[in-house]
């Protein structure tokens, strides 16, 4: 039977550390037991490699604190972001040719199905250059190493590692166990929670199901009559919002009877100190929450998330305060430092928010002459627009919220910070539940 994805909303979870065994209980309902053998053998196998998994991933950790390092030190003596450095790497690699671009998609074409011809183009050349991209970085690093006289120090998963041992040397700076530490938490809670979310679908599945086939009993019914009953055969326009509304309500029914509870302990979500800066934004400054988006706006994934966001903060009056921070990635969009920079002088005359939802929206044509039109077509002082957009110090804000997301762990965007928690799930339900975690109890 379908599981409810909104089943978790109904039960409050108890927050701990992540430590499961097969034979512990996860959850009850209708006089039912789940534990972790009952759930999929998928699951199961996620949370039984997870140790094996943290191993590699805190190894991992440990290269990507190096290269950001290596990559700093680059930066500061060729004067060229780090971003850049990177493109400037990618860029040696050649395009794939079309006949190479027609096998893959020969062989794959009932998996790119649903792509525009133009999009799945796009995702076969960024699949075949994924390999030699990354063995021309790993050149790359490699000679930076030399450059600034990378050591290795005690391995990161040796035991114990105190806080003053040396991880590893970059550039006559060391790096302690306490450092690594630190930048790693936000990676190791990501890796948990991923195996968490796979055992809450499952966990929710089982749950409901079992309220099902307990309901059916006591009914006398089939479930799958019971589910045509109560959803089925309610539906009139037959949209996934409408099925999603009946499922919830029927949920919340069910779970009225048969009280579920869920004892599984998710991991703690870490709470970051998020700087807001002196940065554009929307609300009370007092406001109990505080919502920061790291955004580029050459990124589809942003320009799609935004107005999400938007829409579920606007549910809370006065109680939020909205905050967007610069975080291009130069590696790979060329015009998203420029369009951050249209917008910080679109800020200094006051239209900001409205500046960067024409720049969301004009993702294919963000070169310099697009985004100086874009200032005129909406009334702004062309000239002074300029000025401010060729501003060293313009650029230097926007170096700073990198750095600031750099240190924060950001590796993508869109980022998104509720009150310092990082929001994993990018939907309206999501935003809206996070924003009501963070509201103070009355």
């Amino acid at each position: 039977m379908r599981p409810l994805f909104v089943f978790v909303f109904l039960i409050i979870l108890s927050l701990a550390a992540f430590a499961q065994k097969p034979e512990d209980v996860l959850g009850t309902a209708a006089g039912r037991s789940i534990k972790l053998a009952d759930l999929s053998p998928e699951t199961q196998q996620a949370v039984s490699s997870l140790p094996t998994r943290r191993f590699g991933t805190r190894s991992a950790i440990l290269d990507q604190m190096v290269s950001q390092r290596l990559l700093d030190a680059e930066a500061k003596v060729t004067g060229i972001s780090a971003g850049k450095l990177i493109a400037a790497e990618k860029a040696k690699v050649a395009n794939p040719t079309d006949a190479q671009i027609k096998e893959v998609y020969d062989a794959n074409q009932k998996a790119l199905a649903e792509s525009t011809p133009e999009q799945a183009r796009k995702q076969i050349i960024a699949y075949l250059r994924r390999e030699p991209e990354q063995q021309i970085l790993g050149a790359f690093f490699a000679k930076l190493k030399t450059k600034f006289k990378y050591t290795a120090g005690k391995p990161v998963n040796s035991t114990p590692l105190a806080a003053a041992d040396v991880v590893a040397t970059v550039n006559g700076v060391p790096i302690t166990a306490k450092e690594y530490e630190e930048f790693a938490a936000v990676a190791l809670y990501e890796l948990n929670a991923d195996v968490a979310d796979l055992i809450m679908q499952d966990l929710n599945e089982a749950l409901y199901n079992a309220m099902i086939e307990e309901e059916a009993k006591a009914l006398k019914m089939e479930p799958s009559a019971l589910l045509a009953r109560e959803i089925t055969n309610k539906l009139k326009d037959f949209s996934n919002e409408e099925r999603a509304n009946l499922e919830i309500a029927f949920s919340k029914t069910l779970a009225a009877k048969y009280k579920p509870a869920i004892t599984y302990k998710y991991p703690d979500p870490i709470v970051q100190k998020i700087s807001v800066d002196d940065d554009p934004a929307i609300g009370p400054a007092n406001a109990p929450v505080t919502v920061v988006m790291f955004s580029d706006f050459q990124c589809p994934a942003c320009a799609a998330t935004h107005p999400v966001l938007k829409k579920a903060i606007e549910a809370f009056p006065g109680k939020v305060r909205f905050v967007v921070r610069d975080f291009p990635l130069e590696s790979i969009h060329a015009n998203a430092f420029n369009a951050a920079r249209a917008a910080s002088a679109a800020n200094a005359q006051g239209k900001f928010f409205e500046y960067g939802e024409f720049l969301y929206k004009h993702q294919d044509a963000l070169d310099t002459p697009s985004l100086l039109k874009y200032a005129a077509e909406m009334g702004l002082n062309v000239k002074q627009f300029e000025i401010d957009f060729n501003s060293e110090k313009t650029a230097a804000e926007i170096r700073k919220d990198q750095a600031d997301g750099d240190s924060y762990v950001i590796n993508s965007t869109p980022t998104i910070f509720v009150n310092g928690v990082r929001i994993r799930d990018l939907s309206f339900e999501s935003f809206k539940a996070a924003i009501e975690r963070a509201l103070p109890k009355q």
